[in-house]
């Protein structure tokens, strides 16, 4: 695909519904007791292969209309032997949190992916979950997918760091934790997005959340009855990102995006947008399943370089390539530090951001986990931007195209569909052009 410079952006659009919270339904409704329904889900290929998996897995998933489902769940420890292979195509986060929910639970389970997810690192996750009680009986080469995995027959409550910042590795221990008597506690040094925690509470399991320097220490009571709770799935914040850069880059454009959950643990891209000069508005301020939601108007912004520190990684670490754009159409330097774990994503995103840049002629450097843009207020574009089948890429790429003085493409935009469907048609309807 294909995006050239076009006229202004102007309109109203809502972005799909926010990826982290519909796994996290979906998979928290199989564990409740009863009926969960839920509205608003993201029916992208990622979520859509987590509700597949928790179908096999036992409980009763159904579609019931555009966006809205209902799960009929079997409880905590109440999943089944799957009769097939749980295969996440290219979800980390639906496979990760399903091997902390099977970790919790007296079943075996086989967890696969695509080729992607097959070089993305499992052995993070397995490490917590073997000290519950899981046991990995086959492991692909170097912790990787496919792996089989024996869930505890008799979980151990345990007390756990996380030796990286990431929600994703945390949630999952969290999930196992409810298999087990006592109470299960995740320390982390640094705070991630708490979208497990939220709906726990939600759900009606027993939380605790204490801040501890600029980290926090979560604790869930194991074996609880979840009750099932209506789920209302916002806006996605990291899918809002790309309408939002293409509005900031392209002069004239107004436009508003509608119910954007605006959790802080998620905003640290609008919080890094509004330094750098963007025009953004909060408007309609309001809650729903224990999220904030609001609407943002965004308008054609002079954007300046600045420095995001490693601490802002956690609360933005999906919007770095969209930044990346953001900056490069900036005047200055734009400093993005503490970016190791853009390493071990669907790509490694932190070369190929930096790739996608330089091959439409911005200057660009990685300085060891840190990636430097050199912004000049404007893309000379005109290159072709590999994607490695890396959905934030594609897109990325794509809102690069739409200031630049050539049109930019890329190379396969297939993968878009895991997190975004209906992406151009989408930026199409605001005035992108697209072809």
């Amino acid at each position: 695909m294909t995006a050239a410079r076009g006229r202004p952006l102007r309109g109203r659009a809502r972005v799909p519904g926010d990826k982290s919270i519909s796994h996290r339904a979906l998979i928290l409704g199989a564990l409740t007791v009863g009926q969960t329904r839920i509205s608003g889900l993201l029916e992208g290929e990622d979520v859509i292969n987590t509700g597949k998996a928790m179908r096999a897995l036992g409980a009763r998933v159904t579609r019931t209309g555009s966006g809205s489902w209902q799960i009929e769940g079997v409880g905590v420890g109440g999943l089944a032997q799957p009769g097939e292979l749980l295969d996440f195509g290219n979800s980390g986060t639906g496979c990760r949190l399903v091997m902390g929910a099977v970790a919790g639970c007296p079943i075996d389970a086989t967890f696969d992916g695509d080729g992607s997810l097959r070089k993305r690192p499992m052995q993070r996750v397995l490490d917590p979950l073997t000290r519950i009680g899981a046991k990995a009986a086959r492991v692909g080469e170097g912790g990787r997918l496919p792996i089989r995995l024996q869930g505890a027959r008799d979980p151990i409550p345990i007390v756990y760091e996380p030796p990286v910042a990431s929600a994703q590795l945390k949630s999952a221990v969290l999930l196992a934790g409810l298999g087990a008597p006592g109470t299960t506690t995740v320390f982390e040094k640094e705070a991630t997005r708490d979208h497990t925690e939220r709906m726990l509470s939600h759900f009606g399991a027993d939380v605790t959340v204490e801040t501890v320097g600029l980290g926090r220490r979560i604790t869930v009571t194991g074996q609880p009855e979840l009750a099932p709770a209506q789920v209302l799935v916002p806006a996605d914040p990291s899918s809002a990102a790309f309408p939002m850069v293409a509005a900031l880059v392209t002069p004239g454009s107004d436009i508003i995006i509608e119910a954007v959950m605006t959790n802080p643990l998620r905003t640290g891209l609008f919080d890094t947008l509004l330094e750098m000069g963007a025009s953004i508005e909060t408007l309609a301020v309001r809650r729903d399943g224990g999220e904030e939601i609001a609407d943002l108007r965004v308008r054609g912004s002079s954007l300046k370089g600045v420095e995001v520190p490693a601490e802002r990684a956690p609360s933005m670490i999906d919007e770095y390539p969209i930044l990346a754009v953001a900056a490069a159409y900036a005047d200055g330097i734009t400093t993005m530090r503490g970016l190791k774990e853009l390493r071990v994503k669907e790509s490694d995103r932190l070369a190929a951001t930096a790739a996608m840049l330089q091959v439409n002629g911005v200057e660009v450097a990685i300085d060891g986990d840190d990636l430097v843009v050199r912004g000049r207020g404007f893309v000379p574009g005109g290159g072709q931007v590999t994607t490695h089948m890396d959905h934030r890429i594609a897109m990325s790429a794509l809102v690069l195209g739409q200031g630049a003085d050539k049109p930019v493409q890329a190379d396969d935009v297939s993968f878009v569909a895991t997190s975004f469907p209906g992406f151009a048609d989408l930026m199409r309807s605001l005035g992108a052009d697209l072809a």
